[in-house]
């Protein structure tokens, strides 16, 4: 049985070692059956109250007029202007599992309020690339020091409806007792963390058959618990939270994932 002590041990630093060499454009990657790094996590079996789907469904159905049945515009100059980056950190709790930082989105704000997501946003003009980006939305979100977090690789990019091109930018941080969070409350209702292991597992989690021109495709609705408030982790950040922990753990998940094609057309 592999070790479930992370922290700054041989495991993790062999872990940021592999992700540093990690290629994106691999989109068929071969998953190892020796993880040096398979951690069995503690159960996630809360008793969580059941939320309908349905609706979270029909919320996204809504959105369809926003994004038009136009195929996504793939010039460059668009590409540029539509460009965001997420933050996935890493960290290991006193128990030694590997866990991602998410957040709620505030209430208050105009396009996806309430939901989870990852730290992160659109590209601005000064940022000087990706990582600049996802560290910067994440120090202004959450109060993340960028220097706290070692940045060890970017996965493949996910294009949304909308062709915002999303980068997932993975990086560790190392001393989680350094972290100090300062919610900035006009974006972020909530800070919390989950296993990152859970994103591959068919335990809490339901799926919903959706559609959007002609591409059939299922969404993955994670339930998560903490001590405070109960959560739904679904579309998009699903979708980025199962590739990293594919590529984390070097294995598949226990579902069929069935992407939605969309979020393949890619511009860099």
């Amino acid at each position: 049985m592999a070790t479930n002590i992370f922290h700054r041990s041989e495991n993790l630093v062999k872990l940021a070692e592999r992700l540093r060499l990690y290629n994106p454009n691999n989109n068929h990657p071969s998953f190892s059956s020796s993880n040096f790094f398979n951690i069995n996590i503690q159960n996630q079996s809360p008793t969580i109250q059941e939320c309908n789907v349905n609706e979270v469904v029909k919320k996204e159905q809504e959105l369809k007029p926003e994004f038009g049945t136009h195929p996504i515009n793939s010039s460059s100059s668009n590409s540029r202007r539509a460009r965001a980056a997420v933050l996935v950190c890493l960290f290991v709790d006193q128990q030694g599992h590997l866990r991602v930082i998410l957040t709620k989105r505030a209430s208050t704000l105009s396009t996806h309020s309430g939901e989870v997501a990852l730290p992160g946003g659109k590209v601005e003009e000064g940022d000087a690339n990706d990582t600049e980006t996802a560290l910067r939305e994440a120090e202004e979100e959450i109060g993340l020091d960028r220097s706290l977090v070692d940045v060890v690789t970017v996965l493949e990019s996910f294009t949304t409806k909308k062709g915002i091109i999303v980068i997932p930018v993975v990086g560790i941080l190392w001393d989680q007792n350094a972290f100090n969070p300062l919610i900035n409350t006009a974006e972020v209702a909530a800070i919390f963390d989950a296993p990152l292991e859970m994103f591959l597992k068919d335990e809490n989690r339901r799926e919903q058959e959706a559609e959007y021109m002609g591409d059939q495709y299922v969404l993955h609705f994670f339930d998560h618990e903490t001590e405070k408030e109960k959560y739904i982790i679904w579309a998009l950040t699903a979708g980025i939270l199962i590739k990293a922990a594919s590529v984390v753990y070097q294995r598949p998940p226990d579902f069929q994932e069935r992407r939605p094609k969309f979020w393949n057309r890619s511009c860099q």
